[in-house]
């Protein structure tokens, strides 16, 4: 696919005879019960031989949740709590902690959607090498301040295990891949979406403005009845008269919202005036930082929608934009990442040796929409891209190519054609109108999925055994 962000173990045969088999675990290595010494004829006659006591079993662990043929185990969760509460303790120090079954049972309703994510990434064949991790890890790491090589050290004074952090961000990009791929399958936006934002941008002089914003989401199921519909309203209109009584609202949505960004207080990010999802535009545009809503209606649910922050738009006059081509190779569930990068290399020794670019792109890039141009992506605005694609592309210079990298799609070799600086035409006013619109639906697809998802899963909580 194009890079652009655009539409471009724990295995078992059934989970109840896992659950058993952990259970009985403790006694399986017991060793056997000491047998009565022999005892004289009379007296064998005279009283019964005391029957042998078996030895206490050991309880090794406990299924806390089986998701579809996995399951989380208790110590799992259990660690999770810990390292959720010191999270929370760290990011939102006023935030004051949900009791601790409710925190529970937050935390394992996102380890259960992470799990069927994780999931549907396997049997897509989506895998993230150690290169990108270390790659991801190496913005983290400058963002604190610290070296690639002092981060284990510096997850340990936070409390922090390194190999878990580690195995969590490898999670979190795959989790990104997958909903990107899903978008890119899903996602539709149509000429005449587009030229209603321009419209829409031209007329409304808050469309460049940015809003930080937090929400509490209670959910209702893909298909609700009336009494779903009613159960969640009277949910978040109590939600709603808390937060006026003056209930904290990062603590209001660590306890009872149904979003995936609960657990960090609701907070859902910056989010342009053109990227509001069509629900909240009307209302966010008219708050001030601090303000809430009441209760919106949307098919996911009930959502109350906090302004934290705004930031004023500066017009940006003049953009770089970069000309590129490039071939890529798609990992899938038949086309492991080792695959894709050996018969990347293959390509890339070709045109190392002079083959034709144009000519390989045609034949082998798996990017159906640039294939046709011999691999041309045309003058990209920065941001573009997605960022393992940018951060090769600003390194070169025109007519230089890069080494093999990879990125959520799979293997790439890009060549920069042309590098100019233009004033903002229509061409730039589509393509932002387009990123809008991008921006706000997807985050309406992803949800849907979520819940399809949800649906079809086999999901067995064990937390009240």
């Amino acid at each position: 696919m194009n890079p652009s962000q655009k539409p471009g173990a724990r295995r078992l045969t059934h989970p109840f005879a896992l659950i058993t088999l952990l259970s009985l675990a403790g006694c399986a290595g017991a060793p056997p019960a000491p047998q009565p010494e022999a005892a004289p004829a009379a007296a064998t006659q005279t009283a019964p031989a005391a029957a042998a006591k078996p030895a206490p079993g050991v309880l090794l662990d406990r299924i806390a949740a089986v998701v579809n043929d996995d399951v989380i185990l208790m110590s799992e969760l259990d660690k999770r709590v810990d390292d959720t509460e010191r999270s929370i303790r760290a990011q939102n120090a006023g935030a004051t902690l949900p009791p601790h079954a409710v925190l529970r049972k937050q935390v394992l309703d996102q380890m259960v959607i992470t799990r069927i994510e994780l999931q549907q990434a396997a049997a897509r064949g989506i895998a993230v090498s150690d290169d990108a991790v270390n790659q991801a890890l190496s913005r983290i790491a400058a963002r604190a301040g610290v070296s690639l090589e002092q981060m284990p050290d510096s997850l340990k004074q936070q409390g922090l295990d390194y190999a878990t952090f580690r195995q969590d961000l490898r999670d979190q990009i795959t989790i990104q891949n997958l909903e990107q791929q899903v978008l890119n399958d899903q996602l539709r936006i149509t000429e005449q979406e587009i030229d209603d934002q321009m419209r829409a941008d031209q007329t409304n002089g808050d469309s460049g403005n940015q809003y930080l914003l937090s929400q509490i989401l209670i959910a209702t199921p893909l298909n609700p009845t009336p009494d779903d519909i009613t159960a969640a309203h009277k949910r978040a209109d109590d939600i709603y008269q808390k937060l006026k009584a003056g209930a904290d609202f990062a603590s209001t949505a660590i306890a009872s919202s149904d979003d995936q960004q609960a657990l960090k207080g609701g907070v859902i990010g910056w989010r342009k005036g053109s990227e509001l999802p069509t629900l909240f535009a009307t209302v966010v545009t008219q708050m001030k930082p601090g303000d809430f809503s009441p209760p919106i209606q949307s098919g996911s649910g009930f959502h109350i929608v906090k302004l934290v922050d705004i930031k004023r738009s500066d017009k940006k006059v003049m953009v770089t934009q970069t000309h590129v081509r490039h071939i890529l190779i798609r990992t899938s569930a038949i086309m492991s990442s080792d695959q894709a990068k050996t018969k990347l290399d293959g390509i890339f020794k070709q045109l190392k040796d002079g083959a034709d670019f144009a000519k390989l792109a045609t034949d082998d890039s798996d990017d159906p929409g640039s294939a046709k141009q011999g691999g041309d992506l045309g003058w990209l605005n920065p941001g573009a891209t997605v960022p393992e694609f940018q951060a090769e592309m600003d390194k070169l210079q025109p007519g230089e190519m890069s080494a093999p990298f990879q990125s959520r799609f799979g293997w790439h070799v890009l060549q920069v054609l042309g590098r100019r600086d233009v004033d903002q035409t229509d061409a730039d006013l589509k393509d932002k109108a387009y990123q809008a619109i991008f921006a706000r639906k997807s985050e309406e697809v992803i949800q849907h999925w979520m819940s399809e998802l949800k649906d079809t899963a086999f999901i067995e909580y064990h937390l009240d055994e």
